[in-house]
């Protein structure tokens, strides 16, 4: 039984506070956390009859089913079928979510887990290690972010040498990289000049590893290649961005895990979904930028379903915390399905995440290496 003002979670009772959520009732509220609740336990529609008998509510079904009309009026739940119990929506979620965060306590991650972290070497091993563990202790796919470098794009010049070569010139306010590239055909130096003003307008300024995400995508995009002097431009870049800055600078583990939520249920993940997703773990470019704009709110974030921008990631709920390495931030996360075990994730991503800001703290965290570069995703 679910007992009321808690929710039954992974053994252990999380403790909802009272009062009001949002525009609901303290009691809409538990109701609505209980049938969440319930259905991420069983996968089945949950009915007004169950909630009476089993949600320690000390009322009648008639009311519950009076309730849950209510919550179906503003979108919180709704019935697959009419004669069917109801399934939250990503809008029930994200009050169940809400609810979980307000109640969590703080934990510390298993003893064994950090000690392991601690074994290793350097910053990339440390977090080839998190990622692992992640995985193996949420039964999700699980990522683990480096720190993006501090190095911001001041000029990219391209200057014609003989024949078809090309001397591509990348400034950053740290560094001067230089690559004499062999085009195939010969190209105007008015041309060249035109392509460095675009990507100089467009992209100086910007950290480097997003300079090199922002021109990887735009090149994946049909529409820009239309444009010859664009798309070479484009391609001069990538080249040489390709030996300053990580490709991927992000590790990913448990793949295996979004293949046991694919089904046609329309609670479930979509196999066009799914392949939408893997396409983009595929690419890493893309779920980079993605990941790496949650890094801008510091802390814990839980991103559900609809709430994500990309559409690849519509079936999908992502679970996040930040971590610090001296004054860069990085993250380590899950993505599950919406109905995943939210409040074992939270906890799970929490804990690890501490973990890795002491473990970095302890060891200095000397800035990546050229060894760490090498080792990032795929690299390994």
């Amino acid at each position: 039984m679910v007992t009321p003002g808690a929710i039954a979670s992974c053994g252990e009772p999380i403790v909802i506070q009272s009062g009001p959520r949002g525009d609901l009732a303290d009691r809409s509220s538990r109701m609505l956390a209980a049938l969440v609740q319930q259905f991420i336990e069983r996968g089945e529609p949950v009915s007004s009859l169950w909630l009476a008998e089993h949600g320690g509510f000390g009322c009648s079904s008639a009311t519950v089913r009076q309730v849950m009309a209510r919550l179906e009026d503003r979108g919180y739940v709704h019935q697959p079928h009419t004669s069917a119990g109801r399934v939250p929506t990503d809008q029930g979620y994200r009050v169940y979510v809400d609810l979980l965060l307000d109640s969590r306590n703080s934990t510390t991650v298993e003893p064994g887990i950090e000690a392991r972290l601690r074994q290793a070497g350097t910053v990339s091993d440390v977090l080839s290690n998190v990622s692992h563990e992640l995985s193996r202790v949420s039964h999700h796919l699980s990522f683990a972010m480096m720190p993006a470098a501090d190095e911001t794009l001041t000029h990219i010049e391209f200057v014609p040498l003989d024949g078809a070569k090309i001397l591509v010139v990348v400034e950053t306010d740290t560094e001067v990289a230089h690559k004499v590239i062999e085009l195939g055909e010969a190209v105007k130096a008015s041309e060249l000049t035109q392509g460095a003003n675009y990507l100089n307008a467009e992209l100086a300024g910007l950290p480097l590893w997003q300079v090199r995400t922002t021109i990887v995508e735009q090149l994946r995009h049909e529409r820009m290649l239309y444009n010859e002097l664009l798309s070479r431009a484009l391609r001069l870049a990538s080249s040489t961005l390709e030996g300053m800055v990580p490709a991927n600078h992000v590790f990913l583990e448990g793949a295996g895990f979004l293949l046991d939520d694919v089904s046609d249920d329309e609670a479930s993940v979509s196999f066009d979904r799914l392949r939408d997703l893997l396409m983009m773990i595929e690419h890493k470019d893309q779920l980079v930028r993605l990941l790496t704009e949650y890094i801008d709110g510091r802390g814990l974030t839980v991103v559900i379903g609809g709430e994500h921008v990309s559409p690849e990631m519509k079936d999908f709920s992502l679970v996040m915390s930040t971590y610090v390495d001296g004054s860069r931030t990085g993250g380590v996360g899950v993505i599950g399905p919406r109905r995943m075990r939210y409040s074992h994730a939270i906890s799970a991503v929490d804990q690890i995440s501490g973990a890795v800001s002491r473990v970095l703290f302890e060891q200095g965290s000397p800035r990546p290496t050229s060894h760490d570069r090498r080792q990032q995703d795929g690299g390994r």
